[in-house]
């Protein structure tokens, strides 16, 4: 295992070393389409794709400890006739491998479905308001993170802290406004839960722990709508918000240091059994972040920094997959560009942990990560490699290697 481990960062090295967007050298602006001749009218696309190589350490006897799959392979298009209508329409699939593939493409798995449909007016230069199956988000910076340039492989799973509970795949359909005051930034939504989640056919059992229930078993009445919402203070360099989509690394391309705090409430979103009699427990999580991204001096390397706390609170007890649990979580993650002569390759490792309380079990989780990506072209075009270590209470250890190729235009 540790030779295999050295071996692929070896490679991974090597490769970076062969061959920048937040910063990239190739991609001005991408794939943008005029409709009038000065660009006030136009329609552009963005096109990605992400390809995993993991090795797990513990599988069943019979289970290949190496598998294929394709993360993410998703189209983006967004379109404004002129500067107070936009329209974003973003579809795609996740995580297809030999398991979920259909003999003729028509399983579950092999479908493109919708990400994002939204429309969205503005009010006046700073703030918009819209609605749609959207990803203004509330929480945290991961819970509107973009997939296009997250710097650790991927994404924290437990900030993605509703997904598959109260939206389809972390977009809720409803109403958003967001926009800035000077620095501080906002994004605040109302939306609609769904009703078929992951526990769909879950019911609580008696004087059991909650199940995240609320609109299927109490009504949309009491148990349809969720509230969220999300600031940020801009110190320095001021990110653009014109997308929800937060930067995972600009890879010093600007100075960023901002500071943010947000929440998400569903009022009755989960249910208990007491004594033979339903009731409703409201779903509270929140959180304060801060991030960090700059160059350090003139020779090309930059620091990334990341921190989170986030207060999860989906009911008693609540437990879902060692993914979901009522607790409280501390993250955070730290990236390096090494200085390099070539100012089109660039070479970045980096580390993270997560630790987890879970009131369930009465003991901890904790996750750790250590990787490296080797960009060719900035985010547009990289390699990822990583090492992930994840312990949940008194089960035993599991680690995962995993090669990701990306690119994206």
């Amino acid at each position: 295992m540790k030779k295999l481990i050295l071996l692929l960062f070896l490679s991974s090295f090597l490769i970076s070393h062969s061959v920048f967007s937040q910063g990239s050298p190739d991609y001005t602006g991408g794939l943008k389409v005029k409709l009038n001749e000065s660009g006030s009218k136009y329609f552009r696309i963005i096109s990605w794709a992400q390809f995993w190589a993991r090795y797990t350490d513990d599988v069943p006897d019979d289970d290949s400890n190496t598998d294929f799959s394709i993360r993410r392979a998703r189209i983006l298009m967004y379109s404004q006739i002129n500067k107070d209508f936009l329209i974003l329409t973003h579809f795609g699939l996740n995580s297809l491998n030999a398991n979920n593939l259909n003999p003729v493409g028509k399983g579950d798995s092999s479908q493109l479905f919708f990400h994002g449909v939204w429309g969205q007016y503005s009010l006046g230069a700073n703030h918009a308001i819209g609605g749609g199956l959207h990803y203004w988000n509330g929480i945290s910076r991961l819970n509107n993170q973009s997939t296009l340039n997250i710097m650790t492989l991927d994404n924290n799973r437990q900030s993605w802290a509703h997904i598959g509970l109260s939206d389809q795949f972390a977009r809720h359909i409803g109403i958003y406004a967001k926009g800035k005051f000077g620095k501080l930034q906002y994004r605040v939504s109302v939306n609609e839960s769904i009703t078929n989640n992951l526990q769909e056919g879950t019911d609580p059992v008696v004087n059991g722990p909650a199940v995240y229930a609320g609109r299927r078993l109490l009504g949309s009445k009491d148990a349809g709508k969720n509230f969220a919402g999300y600031f940020d203070y801009n110190f320095l360099d001021q990110e653009s918000n014109f997308l929800p989509y937060k930067v995972g690394s600009y890879l010093g391309g600007k100075k960023v240091f901002n500071v943010g705090a947000g929440f998400f409430y569903h009022p009755d979103g989960s249910v208990t059994n007491t004594n033979g009699t339903l009731e409703g427990e409201d779903v509270a999580i929140f959180a304060v972040d801060a991030f960090y991204d700059a160059p350090l001096g003139s020779n090309g390397s930059a620091i990334t920094a990341y921190a989170t706390y986030q207060n999860n609170n989906y009911g008693q007890n609540y437990t879902l997959g060692q993914t979901y649990e009522t607790g409280a979580m501390i993250y955070g993650h730290v990236g390096y560009v090494i200085p390099n002569a070539n100012k089109k390759i660039k070479f970045q490792p980096y580390t993270s942990f997560n630790l987890r309380s879970i009131d369930a079990i009465d003991d901890n989780a904790t996750t750790f990560g250590v990787g490296a990506n080797a960009y060719f072209s900035g985010h547009n075009s990289k390699l990822t490699l990583e090492y992930l270590n994840t312990k949940y209470g008194d089960n035993d250890a599991q680690s995962f290697v995993t090669l990701q190729a990306m690119i994206y235009l």
